[in-house]
């Protein structure tokens, strides 16, 4: 295991509107490691994960990636080393598919260079990897709510980062794909040494793709541990305010309400 954490947070405070969502908070992210944040809507997992991704400031303490931090490094090689899913993706101008993904190569560009022919086949390796080769041309405006996410997918893919930022990676998604895409990025920390941190509603998600899990209680205080230790049924109807109950099945782990 590498000795510096892909990402780090020391005595971080993070709040939003008066609402506190963690305090002195600590914590370390190695190559390899997958945390799954859960909690309740308006617990502050977005805000959090933004201020992990450099868009926004904490109230006290800071965030190290690969050991610098955001304002040190700067946006273009922060991009190289941090991918960045948001929940929602705005589409002001018309593009097309290729296009799209061919964003994520940016980071990686001068600031007057032009795509390569290594990027525009980076690019569709990407696409190809979420199910979406054979569109290249098709104007994201015509794709439905999950084709548009494995679109976004894919351009973070393009970047070739080595940390990989997801809020809500499977919103929008079938349960075919919702499964493809956290192979994808199981894959990406397997055998390339990317470290994931993802949002995530769905606790049996958690418990099959995330060696760690943080829980944010809403109330400026968070737990974390192993999914192991974490994904309990009690833990998880004190965190959601709702009894759960915990089923296995060869292996797998499922949580339905009582």
């Amino acid at each position: 295991m590498s000795e510096t954490p892909l990402l780090e947070a020391r005595k971080l405070a993070v709040e939003i509107g008066g609402h506190s969502i963690c305090r002195d908070f600590d914590f370390s992210l190695y190559p390899g490691d997958r945390l799954g944040i859960l909690g309740c809507n308006g617990a502050g997992k977005s805000t959090l994960l933004s201020v992990l991704a450099g868009l926004r400031l904490p109230q006290a303490g800071e965030v190290l990636i690969d050991g610098k931090r955001y304002d040190t490094l700067g946006p273009r090689k922060s991009a190289r080393i941090r991918g960045w899913l948001p929940q929602i993706h705005g589409d002001a101008f018309t593009a097309t598919v290729l296009e799209t993904a061919l964003i994520g190569r940016h980071p990686h560009l001068g600031r007057w260079d032009w795509e390569s022919e290594e990027d525009i086949r980076i690019a569709r390796d990407a696409l190809t990897a979420v199910g979406l080769a054979g569109i290249e041309q098709r104007d994201i405006q015509s794709l439905s709510g999950g084709e548009r996410q494995r679109l976004a997918i894919a351009a973070m893919l393009a970047q070739s980062p080595c940390l990989f930022l997801l809020d809500e990676p499977i919103a929008y998604l079938d349960l075919k794909h919702q499964i493809a895409m956290l192979d994808l990025f199981s894959k990406a920390a397997r055998e390339n040494g990317a470290a994931l941190v993802m949002v995530l509603h769905e606790p049996g998600m958690a418990w099959r793709y995330c060696s760690r899990v943080l829980m944010i209680h809403g109330d400026g205080t968070t737990t974390q541990g192993s999914a192991r230790e974490m994904l309990t049924a009690d833990r998880l109807s004190s965190l959601y305010s709702y009894p759960l109950e915990l089923l296995e099945n060869r292996g797998r782990v499922g949580f339905i309400p009582k």
